[in-house]
């Protein structure tokens, strides 16, 4: 069947309408308070129209929170693989610390024990894409010198993302971007990477270009970074 592009314009236009109304609504009411019926009157778009494209509420939530979640957390390389895992790691913290996004992360997690076509689209669609975009990210570094050649890459992976599953899960308060620098430094040194946490790389820069090496400038308040979460 061919399909006319006017008729793809229609459904592109539905398909965004119903992901916008789902975290639209989910800001509004809480996630568990959400339902297909809803979503289909907000986006204006028939109960029928999305049962076509996906197989349930979770599932919905799912494609509109892994869009907005890999733009806003790219694998850069600047040839700085801890700054670079730095950035990432803080834009995920963000990504999940920040309404609607937050709330439609943690309900999508809460639906996975009982949902498991869910879960599994969970390690298709976001799980496991992201962390294959890491480990890429890391065996660049590795080519360039900067990870050591026997590093286990996939487990780094599973050391860097561990603190925000139990953060997000248990509620426990995000990671600030000096926290968010430790887990980086700590982790990369724990495969051989020489890594200095944000704070002792600043006060060294400070110190060379004030002329006052060897003297320690104030630390930040509470232990936090400039510009901190």
């Amino acid at each position: 069947m061919i399909t006319s592009q006017s008729s793809l314009r229609r459904s592109e236009r539905s398909r965004r309408a119903t992901l916008d109304a789902a975290l639209e609504l989910c800001a509004e009411k809480g996630y568990g308070r959400v339902t297909i019926e809803a979503i289909a009157a907000r986006a204006g778009v028939s109960k029928k129209t999305i049962y076509r494209w996906w197989p349930s509420k979770g599932a919905v939530m799912l494609e509109a929170f892994t869009e907005v979640f890999v733009g806003a957390t790219p694998f850069v390389d600047t040839g700085d693989i801890v700054a670079d895992l730095r950035t990432h790691i803080d834009g995920a913290v963000r990504m999940v610390s920040t309404a609607p996004y937050g709330p439609v992360y943690a309900g999508i997690l809460s639906e996975l024990h009982d949902d498991e076509v869910l879960a599994r689209a969970v390690r298709e669609q976001l799980v496991d894409p992201r962390f294959d975009a890491a480990v890429q990210r890391l065996r660049r570094a590795q080519e360039q010198g900067q990870v050591p050649a026997g590093a286990d890459l996939p487990l780094v992976v599973e050391l860097l993302y561990g603190p925000l599953y139990y953060r997000n899960l248990l509620r426990k308060p995000p990671m600030d971007e000096a926290r968010v620098a430790t887990l980086v430094t700590h982790v990369l040194r724990s495969v051989g990477t020489h890594a200095e946490d944000s704070a002792s790389t600043e006060d060294s820069a400070s110190a060379a270009s004030t002329g006052t090496a060897g003297t320690a400038p104030p630390r930040p308040r509470d232990g936090g970074a400039p510009g901190g979460g």
